[in-house]
């Protein structure tokens, strides 16, 4: 295992001690940050999943619904329609609380459902498939801003366990194994002084 290259002296022994205390404090921190992560992370896996299974499910009324409405009003005539009408989505940014951290998320307000053209040229085919389709936008835009959280999520627990490979396999080991050897030699410091000592002390007994 490597260590730092440092002489063994008693204040650098204090400085590795304190590196090394601070170094596994930190380690313990990201572990525990980790796991919050990893499950709010889970939480919006799941949470995607729901909204996908209800966009399938939205999808499969909505289009044969649009099908239906080509059917009874016509290519032409459908098309005249759609371009008179106009619909405002305010869409913005906004900070989503995610696993004690401020996220970026998607914010959507829709306007209120309301149908542009005239009773005259109105079908009951319309009204539904209008309406089929914004349930099925709603949807979207909400998979959109949990899918957008999600990622951002997975990224930082991709971070915080970089940090806590680089603690636990470079930071940690080294320092204590820096510990041991200063430790080490410190101690063999000792025991020559003091059969140094002993043996000055029995040569000046003798003289």
């Amino acid at each position: 295992m490597a260590r730092e290259s440092i002489a063994p002296t008693k204040s650098n022994l204090i400085r590795v001690k304190e590196q090394l205390a601070t170094a596994e404090e930190g380690y313990d921190l990201l572990e525990q940050k980790r796991e919050i992560l990893v499950m709010e992370l889970m939480q919006k896996v799941e949470q995607v999943k729901i909204l996908e299974h209800n966009l399938d499910a939205r999808a499969a009324t909505a289009y044969p619904a649009l099908k239906r409405m080509l059917i009874v009003v016509g290519r032409e005539r459908a098309d005249r329609l759609s371009r008179s009408i106009r619909y405002r989505f305010d869409l913005r940014e906004k900070q989503v609380l995610a696993a004690g951290m401020k996220l970026p998320g998607l914010e959507v307000q829709f306007p209120e459902k309301e149908l542009k053209y005239s009773p005259a040229n109105s079908f009951a085919e319309c009204d539904e498939t209008v309406l089929e389709f914004f349930e099925l936008l709603k949807i979207l835009t909400e998979l959109a801003a949990v899918r957008t959280i999600a990622w951002r999520l997975a990224r930082e627990v991709r971070k915080t366990q970089r940090r806590v490979n680089a603690l636990e396999k470079m930071v940690i080991p080294t320092a204590r194994e820096t510990r041991v050897y200063i430790e080490a030699a410190l101690e063999e410091k000792d025991r020559d002084s003091f059969f140094s000592s002993k043996l000055l002390k029995k040569k000046a007994g003798r003289e």
